[in-house]
């Protein structure tokens, strides 16, 4: 069952992608996710087994690479940690096939979208569930391949082109950093075996090495690489810009890019890893800094944008910033709470999105919409849970995570923490405001539509009404069920799959702070909506005003502009880049030094020199007899005075000089 649970994926993809013209479309629906809500079914019986049961299950399949102290096996772990995760993606990914079925009816490449579908699931199964390193950099490879292929499935359009290239690009920088760091865990610790590796970490917890002509402490080294993969592929700040831009895929890949898989790569990473980032105090400062960073980063960028999709693409990064942080805080069991949870009501909020853009002819603009509300109830009631679920809303499943990653931001005292515990609550705000934002601009507010776009519009059928119910009982009640089970104080329910130092779990002194302190959250949320009634509904002159004067146009171009980093990286990195492959690459290699060491120069020598070579052959037998005379005495020579001669010259030019003549002598033979 476990190994079936990891490969069925893989089988309906490939099934469907060599038999997609002989199945049909109905028929590569039906496989893909049959296959998937199989694995989904299986996940469940492995969660009670291996969770709940306190079992884990270890299943060495078969040997990979073995060659002297490197031995990588095909191996799988199930732990508490891989079962959560398993839940979490192939519930989602079965969803998300579901809705697909029908959001993507009518579009001709159809069965090579639902196999890549399944091929993201697979390669998301594979990462989670390896017991190596190597394993995981294989999953982790695949679901960049597959994401590169989903965000880029309608090929034809240029945007959704770009938008590929970029994130695959910005992961490739994050990949190097993890690779490096795979590399000297194997330098250290002889083996990528993860039950080995962290059993030996607390030996290494005081050792330095020489890193870049630099002696550094070698575990802040090798986690500090780690968690650069993790900022790739988690869209972290510096190399998060990849991730709004993956909207230019279809609405289904957006769903299952940032709530199940991809994106939350990352974050597991780094809670796998814990054994060795509690021993790496460095490396958490680091982390929880740029979770920090990032949370309100996204943000903040969130405020101003107008796109819909865009919208909950930034509110994903920000969301990442708090898990990310939470694990720097040496919380794991927090972090992969908020992981789980996050999962449903951004679903959720993506696949409604998709429902609004599929009512309103393929519109995403939100200011070209309004009024919704009347036409599109279900949808209405499915965005505002999800939206209420984000902000933290009491009692539904946001809150239950993010209010409690503040809270032991609040209680750890340390100079990072209290930076992320700031940072954190303005995010709250800032979160708050632009989910109301989206749900009045779209929703309540007046209609902006065209009249064209009006005369179609209508809910969303079946298919794709009942992943969005199904998510909403999720986004409502798997918060409240779980809260004690995954970080109620003392629970037991992670066993050995987490670990922190018994002086870093802050859950039981963040269950006494100040009431006080507690509800600021909440106050910030309801300030958040407050403000978008006011500014987008009630009073929207006010915000007119305030964006049109100066120092409002300027903080208002800088959040619309993502903070100017893309434009940094276009002109720092981008350009330069362009510069170097066309002016040196290209003109000065390529069609410089290379052609005239080819094609174009010494070729050209050769073959005139040959041509030449040519007059030498007269056809006069005295003129060849004078030339093996010539030859002859210098041979002589040459082995009369050998050892005068040898003392500057090689003996292999010595066999060099024998065989050319024998070949001159013969050559001159046959003429």
């Amino acid at each position: 069952m476990y190994l079936s649970l990891v490969f069925l994926p893989l089988f309906g993809s490939l099934t469907c992608l060599g038999f997609g013209r002989y199945l049909g479309f109905r028929g590569a629906v039906l496989v893909t996710t049959m296959c998937t809500g199989s694995a989904f079914l299986m996940s469940l019986v492995a969660f009670y087994e291996v969770a709940l049961c306190g079992s884990p299950v270890n299943v060495e399949l078969a040997p990979w690479f073995v060659s002297e102290l490197f031995d990588a096996y095909w191996g799988f772990m199930y732990d508490t940690l891989t079962a959560v995760m398993l839940v979490v993606v192939t519930s989602v990914s079965t969803l998300v096939h579901i809705y697909s079925s029908s959001y993507m009816d009518g579009d001709p490449h159809l069965p090579r979208f639902m196999s890549y579908l399944s091929l993201f699931t697979f390669f998301m199964l594979m990462l989670v569930t390896g017991d190596n390193f190597l394993q995981l950099f294989l999953g982790w490879e695949g679901v960049g391949l597959a994401s590169f292929l989903l965000i880029n499935f309608w090929y034809t359009r240029l945007g959704a082109n770009k938008s590929a290239v970029k994130a695959m690009l910005m992961n490739r920088v994050g990949d190097f950093g993890l690779a490096l760091g795979i590399m000297g865990v194997f330098l250290v610790f002889k083996t990528v075996d993860y039950t080995t590796v962290f059993a030996l970490a607390p030996y290494f917890q005081d050792t330095s090495f020489i890193f870049l002509g630099f002696e550094v402490p070698l575990l802040t080294t090798i986690c500090i690489l780690l968690f650069i993969g993790s900022v790739g592929k988690s869209a972290q700040l510096g190399l998060h810009t990849w991730l709004p831009d993956a909207m230019e895929g279809p609405t289904p890949v957006s769903a299952l890019i940032h709530a199940a898989t991809m994106v939350t790569a990352g974050v597991f990473l780094v809670a796998r890893c814990s054994p060795i980032f509690e021993y790496a105090p460095g490396a958490l400062a680091v982390v929880t800094c740029v979770g920090a960073m990032t949370a309100f980063f996204a943000a903040s960028t969130g405020l101003v944008q107008n796109d819909l999709k865009r919208v909950i693409a930034y509110s994903t990064c920000s969301q990442l910033g708090y898990m990310v942080f939470a694990c720097g805080l040496s919380n794991y069991n927090v972090g992969v709470f908020h992981l789980a949870n996050h999962a449903f009501f951004k679903a959720l909020l993506f696949l409604g999105a998709g429902c609004v853009i599929h009512a309103v002819n393929n519109e995403q603009d939100m200011r070209k919409m309004g009024g919704l509300v009347q036409v599109l109830p279900f949808t209405y009631a499915m965005m505002t849970i999800g939206s209420l679920a984000l902000v933290g809303f009491p009692f539904l499943t946001g809150f239950y995570s993010k209010d409690a990653i503040l809270e032991v931001a609040y209680a750890r005292y340390s100079m990072s923490a209290e930076f992320a515990y700031i940072l954190g609550c303005a995010s709250a705000l800032c979160t708050s405001y632009y989910s109301f934002r989206l749900l009045v601009v779209t929703f309540l507010g007046p209609c902006n539509m065209h009249k064209s776009s009006m005369s179609g519009i209508h809910e969303a059928p079946l298919l794709m009404s009942l992943p969005l119910v199904l998510l909403a009982f999720g986004s409502i009640f798997v918060g409240y069920m779980c809260k004690d089970m995954f970080i109620g104080v003392g629970t037991q329910f992670w066993g050995t799959a987490l670990y922190s130092l018994p002086s870093n779990t802050l859950l039981v002194e963040s269950e006494y702070i100040p009431q006080d302190i507690k509800m600021i959250p909440l106050a910030l949320t309801g300030l958040g909506a407050v403000l978008a009634y006011t500014l987008n509904y009630s009073n929207v002159a006010s915000s007119y005003t305030f964006t049109t004067s100066y120092y409002g146009r300027m903080l208002y171009t800088f959040l619309n502009k993502r903070w100017l980093f893309d434009k940094v990286y276009n002109d720092v990195f981008g350009k330069n880049a362009l510069s170097f492959g066309y002016n040196v690459s290209f003109k000065s290699v390529d069609k410089g030094v290379l052609e005239m060491l080819g094609p174009y120069g010494l070729v050209v020598m050769f073959k005139n020199l040959s041509g030449q070579f040519k007059s030498l052959q007269t056809g006069y037998v005295y003129h060849y007899a004078f030339v093996m005379l010539i030859g002859l005495t210098f041979m002589l020579a040459l082995v009369g005075l050998w050892d005068v001669v040898s003392v500057y010259v090689d003996n292999r030019l010595y066999f060099i000089h024998l065989v050319t003549y024998l070949i001159i002598q013969a050559t001159a033979g046959e003429a």
